[in-house]
């Protein structure tokens, strides 16, 4: 997900974000073993994982206000 795809996040209902967090975060923790055994090939994705956790975060706290 780049950063133009937040507005296609915008269009889901917040049964779908909340999929798509629950998927994310197994991403991360996929992310965490891979690099506890040493086959992680591409550690910049911790912090892209972690930015889209965060935006979905976000978008789950404006559904939840409005």
């Amino acid at each position: 997900m780049s950063r133009g795809k937040v507005k296609e996040l915008r269009g889901l209902s917040a049964a779908e974000l909340v999929q798509k967090k629950f998927a994310l975060q197994k991403e991360l923790f996929d992310l965490g073993q891979k690099k506890l055994v040493g086959q992680l090939d591409k550690p910049h994705l911790f912090k892209i994982t972690r930015r889209q956790i965060a935006q979905v975060n976000t978008l789950l706290r404006e559904t939840n206000n409005a």
